[in-house]
Order: structure tokens, then C-alpha cells, then sequence
């Protein structure tokens, strides 16, 4: 009797923690798997940096100089670093959600990068932007879905032509990894944010 009610008890142990267990799971493509808030704050105004309009007074060559920095960091309500994934040769992708002119449109942007030091992207490139929405519902599920390609095929390119996913790249524009910048492609060098 009482190496049943062990038993009984045991099973019933183990029973009350699976979904305990189950739970802890930490989800693969969310980045408080990866950083912490503060690391998640920093990367995220990295990213910023990178993909909003200059600082007052910046240019593409200076916009990473710390006098700059304040102003990148006051935008971090703006945008969302939805997803996030780091692949197993230590590419890192990125699925973000920011505001496009007066702020009353979202897309989304999703790319890649390597990590540097203090949570700095090198190598980093834009992979897509979809187009801009009032609802952010739609930017989310529209990104959530290129932002699962991306991890899975390394790029979106087999989704391209879905106009109402992908605004750039396209045949007017393309992302520039030498100056982070979506460019003509005729190459007329105007940047575009």
C-alpha cells in the first residue's frame, strides 16, 4: 500500500510539473531569449541608428559619433524589435516594426547582421521593408511571416514579387551594404529612410 500511494504520488509530482517545465521554454525567435531589457534597449538603438533618419546635424558618415547617440536613443519608443533569431553560424535576424513620416503609417523591416562588441551590428544589411500600414496588426503579420522565411532560407527572395509583403527591394530600389542605405538601383547614391 504504501509503495502505491509513492508511486501515485511520484506520477502526480511529475504530472503537476511537465507543464511547469513546458513552460520555461525559452522561444528561439523572441530576443529576451538572447539579452537582457537593458542589452535588448541597447541593440535596439543600434539597429535605429542604422535604419531612422539622421540625427540633427548627421550625416551617414558621422551618424554612429556618440554626440548623436541621445537622439537615436530618445527614439526607442517609436519602434519594436519584434523578433529576433541567431542561427547557428552566428547570423543574427532581426524583425523590427517603425513608424514611417508623421509616425501615423508602421512597416516592418527585417535583415541580418553579426554582433559586435556592446551590442553593436557589423555587417549589418537590410534584407526587406514591407510596405507601410495604419495597423499595425498587418505589419506584424505580414513581417512575422517574411521574418520566418528569413531564418528559415537566409532571404525572402522567393517572395518578392508579393507586393502587398515587400515594398523594398524591388526594381526601383535596393539595399546598399556599403553605406546601409536603400539606393536607387540606377545608382544615383540618394539614400532613402
Amino acid at each position: 500500500m504504501k509503495t502505491h500511494f509513492s508511486t501515485a504520488f511520484f506520477l502526480f509530482i511529475v504530472a503537476l510539473s511537465v507543464p511547469l517545465f513546458w513552460g520555461c521554454k525559452k522561444d528561439p525567435y523572441q530576443a529576451k531569449t538572447y539579452f537582457s531589457q537593458a542589452e535588448q534597449d541597447t541593440l535596439l538603438a543600434n539597429i535605429i541608428t542604422y535604419t531612422s533618419q539622421y540625427a540633427r546635424g548627421a550625416t551617414n558618415a558621422t551618424r554612429f559619433e556618440s554626440k548623436f547617440r541621445q537622439e537615436y536613443v530618445g527614439r526607442l519608443s517609436q519602434y519594436k524589435l519584434v523578433n529576433y533569431f541567431i542561427a547557428p553560424d552566428s547570423t543574427h535576424y532581426f524583425f523590427i516594426t517603425r513608424p514611417v513620416g508623421s509616425g501615423m503609417f508602421r512597416r516592418g523591416v527585417g535583415g541580418k547582421f553579426k554582433l559586435g562588441p556592446k551590442q553593436m551590428p557589423t555587417e549589418y544589411e537590410e534584407l526587406w521593408c514591407t510596405p507601410h500600414f495604419k495597423e499595425e496588426t498587418v505589419v506584424l503579420e505580414r513581417g512575422g511571416f517574411l521574418f520566418k522565411a528569413m531564418t528559415k532560407e537566409g532571404n525572402i527572395d522567393k517572395y518578392l514579387t508579393m507586393k502587398m509583403y515587400v515594398e523594398w527591394p524591388d526594381s526601383t530600389l535596393k539595399y546598399d551594404k556599403n553605406i546601409h542605405e536603400w539606393v536607387p538601383r540606377n545608382n544615383l547614391a540618394i539614400p532613402l529612410k
